[in-house]
């Protein structure tokens, strides 16, 4: 486990409310993302992989290469995260900005690297676990314009960027220039927004000591409490998917390979608020639906493969999670990649 950052991504309500804005299905959305219909019912997380997808078909059932910029621009501060929230009422820009980059963990695996050289300052995002995929380009022109809508909110005047680099090839330059009131350079080597130096030293107008006082402190609990978290139910599902196909794997058997007590490793998922079983299940449907898509994997394997007694019981466990059996989630699967 080199990356010790959990890919996990939970949607907050802002996401749904820009595309209800933006004129799209939630429903529509979800389906040809292919995003399990469990995940968004119990508001799970989603793996970076997924939330890619999701980004991609808002393109493709919007028509619309721009519409990352449309969600963006569209959504007002009372809608957003807490942890953006913060950002809003922050001393100025650069204030801001670094409480983004500080509590954005808490949504999802995305770093962000500010940069301060000279007369500018460079802002960088990276996904943690993008590994060879790109960010869809709706996705990094969203992150892009939730920035600068942040400075123009935030400081009250109509700021612009110094330069904008996008590593996709050119497209609509004159929209992204009017945008971002300046020079976008595309085929860049990374995504990245740059602001002149004075611009981050501007005062923010929304600028709320005591109520940074209350959601700060509350933050950065959160934060210890989901690094800590993250890092004990990665290396649970880490040892899980391992173990699965040599039976079902039981926790004195996984608390033996992360070298501590049954009793130790209990406890501490009773004080982060999780349960054993709970990682079973959600390893079990990720490696299901990953094995699922396999067609030269016979559901009997399948069954095997999750640890399970008879294929019976996997059924069971798969409508509870999809609501369909496993034969009809695989037809649906493989038609829709044939299309």
């Amino acid at each position: 486990m080199k990356n010790r950052v959990a890919d996990k991504i939970r949607l907050p309500d802002a996401f749904w409310e820009g595309i209800k804005r933006a004129g799209l299905s939630r429903a529509e959305v979800v389906r040809d993302a292919r995003i399990p219909l469990a995940i968004v019912r119990d508001q799970a997380a989603l793996s970076t992989a997924q939330f890619f997808a999701l980004w991609q078909v808002l393109v493709e059932l919007s028509g619309d290469p721009a519409i990352g910029l449309r969600i963006a621009t569209g959504l007002e501060a009372a809608v957003m995260p807490p942890s953006f929230m913060a950002a809003y009422h922050a001393r100025d820009f650069r204030d801001a900005l670094q409480r983004v980059a500080r509590f954005k963990r808490l949504c999802a695996p995305e770093e962000v690297r500010i940069e301060e050289q000279e007369d500018r300052g460079e802002v960088v995002v990276a996904w943690l676990h993008a590994e060879e995929q790109a960010a869809p380009p709706a996705l990094v022109d969203a992150t892009l314009a939730s920035l600068m809508e942040l400075g123009r909110r935030g400081t009250a005047t109509p700021m612009s960027a110094l330069v904008v680099e996008l590593a996709r090839p050119g497209v609509a330059r004159a929209g992204y220039e009017q945008y971002f009131g300046c020079h976008v350079r595309f085929g860049a080597e990374r995504d990245c927004l740059t602001f002149r130096r004075a611009d981050l030293d501007r005062a923010f107008a929304s600028y709320n000591a005591e109520l940074l006082d209350i959601l700060i402190p509350e933050l950065d609990r959160r934060l210890d409490q989901h690094t800590s978290s993250a890092s004990l139910a990665e290396q649970i599902r880490w040892v899980l998917r391992r173990r699965l196909t040599a039976g079902r794997p039981d926790i004195r058997s996984v608390a033996i390979e992360l070298a501590m007590s049954e009793r130790s490793l209990q406890r501490k998922l009773t004080d982060e608020g999780l349960t054993f079983q709970s990682l079973l299940s959600e390893t079990r449907h990720q490696l299901a639906l990953e094995y699922l898509a396999d067609p030269t994997l016979a559901l009997i394997e399948v069954a095997y493969m999750l640890g399970y007694e008879d294929q019976n019981s996997f059924f069971r466990a798969f409508r509870q999670w999809e609501e369909l059996t496993p034969a009809v989630w695989r037809a649906a699967a493989l038609a829709k990649e044939a299309t």
